[in-house]
């Protein structure tokens, strides 16, 4: 049996080595994800890398040794049709997991909870999984099934929004406020307004119930909220089935090109560089293949440093707009991943805080987002009494493994964030007291 290669620091001797030692196959297999998006329904193929050079070699002193491979070399990795899995899907295509030690597959999943479920019972290895999904598997929230997973990287910041349907069109821009008369109305007459998002603990969910109590609507009373996977958003909203929703691009963007609806805000102008989606593991899969774990993560380094290169973008939108992955027109995905938005009701924005992978220390497993969530689980009754903040967000955001990965590839990260952070209601989160800052919301549903 062979071993694996870790990262050579001279590409001349890894192509020697490859020539010699191993045959690339490049063979696909036929994935059971369900294709969902902007093209045909057909099932797409799971995308497989090519089998992995030969043994490892260390970075430091360039000597072959046993000692510094992945505990395991075969991973597949689970991906839901959003723009944020850039990533994964570039280490894969790039060769960037191979040059680690990693044989990559990734297989597009038809919703989160199929996603997560797939991790918890090992069909796939890692994940692109929204950021309150494992601290909600990890402690049991809401009867989801207990299994403790681990975050050792956050895999991008901003490029959410909110869209709301036409209808609304001159009724409501900017300021959630404006929808509570309609919300009011629509109560009063018997036809809640519906909301959706993708998957109730998760970012979008907490977007969306942030969004609506900053208006004074409460999300569990004065309207319901539906649960829908990404790539059905539009679709659902075209038929009439929701008046709007939360979801990562390029749904949004695509509602507006298909008329259909608009931007109200994007996620950036509620939260300036908030956490998003992370590449999740189970706590059992990462506690026996640390050098496993700390191999993905170098490759998603270089896979982030390489997309947040503006230059890239457009290649980036090549690889990922193709059925296997995203299935949406590249055109739709490039403009917003270039800081172009286009609201669909008059305004435009060059902006700034566009989706980021790598910059700003994007990728640090900062525990107090963790904690946020928690206090938002408070908040809307989630959980019953106060959570064990600071307990959960050490077991859940592991940042041992990122900063030994980071340092043995001699990255200098900006390292642990506890400042307290200011949302676009004015209200401020202080990450050492959590429990005061959930309890103080006007809009709330605690329990015990």
């Amino acid at each position: 049996m062979s071993s694996r290669i870790n990262p050579a620091n001279t590409s001349q001797r890894s192509t020697s080595l490859s020539r010699r030692q191993f045959l690339t196959i490049g063979a696909a297999a036929s994935g059971a994800a369900l294709l969902s998006g902007c093209g045909s329904s057909a099932t797409p193929p799971v995308a497989t890398e090519g089998t992995m050079p030969a043994p490892g070699i260390s970075p430091t002193t360039g000597v072959a040794t046993a000692s510094d491979a992945p505990e395991v070399t075969d991973l597949k990795f689970g991906i839901i049709a959003l723009t944020d899995c850039s990533p994964l899907v570039i280490a894969h295509e790039k060769g960037l997991f191979k040059k680690y030690g990693i044989n990559s597959t990734i297989s597009k999943g038809a919703s989160w909870a199929a996603i997560r479920d797939a991790l918890s019972n090992g069909d796939i290895q890692g994940t692109h999984m929204l950021l309150g999904m494992p601290i909600a598997s990890t402690t049991g929230l809401l009867g989801s099934p207990k299994k403790p997973m681990v975050v050792p990287w956050l895999m991008n910041r901003n490029g959410q929004a909110i869209t709301l349907k036409k209808d609304l069109l001159g009724k409501v821009a900017g300021d959630p406020k404006a929808l509570k008369p309609l919300v009011d109305e629509a109560k009063a007459a018997g036809k809640p307004m519906t909301f959706a998002m993708t998957f109730p603990p998760g970012t979008h969910a907490m977007w969306m119930r942030y969004y609506l109590a900053a208006g004074g609507i409460n999300p569990d009373s004065d309207v319901a909220l539906s649960t829908v996977p990404p790539p059905q958003m539009v679709a659902n909203m075209k038929v009439g089935k929701m008046d709007g929703f939360c979801v990562g691009e390029p749904w949004n963007a695509r509602a507006i090109a298909d008329d259909i609806g608009f931007t109200s805000v994007s996620t950036q102008e509620i939260w300036k560089d908030h956490p998003e989606k992370v590449c999740a593991f189970t706590a059992e899969f990462a506690e026996k293949n640390p050098k496993t774990v700390k191999a993905v993560l170098k490759a998603l380094h270089e896979a982030s440093v390489w997309l947040d290169d503006l230059n890239n973008r457009p290649e980036q939108c090549d690889i990922v707009s193709q059925a296997t992955y995203i299935n949406c027109p590249k055109e739709i995905i490039l403009g917003r991943l270039q800081g172009h938005y286009d609201y669909g009701d008059g305004r435009k924005l060059e902006d700034p805080n566009y989706m980021i992978f790598s910059q700003r220390n994007c990728n640090y497993p900062q525990p107090k987002y963790a904690v946020w969530w928690l206090s938002q689980f408070r908040r809307w009754g989630m959980v019953e009494g106060a959570p064990d903040y600071e307990g959960v967000a050490k077991q859940v955001m592991r940042t041992d493994l990122y900063e030994e990965a980071m340092k043995e590839l001699g990255y200098a990260h900006g390292g642990l964030n506890n400042e307290p952070e200011t949302l676009f209601d004015g209200v401020t989160f202080d990450p050492t007291a959590p429990e005061k800052y959930a309890t103080s919301f006007a809009v709330k549903n605690l329990k015990g």
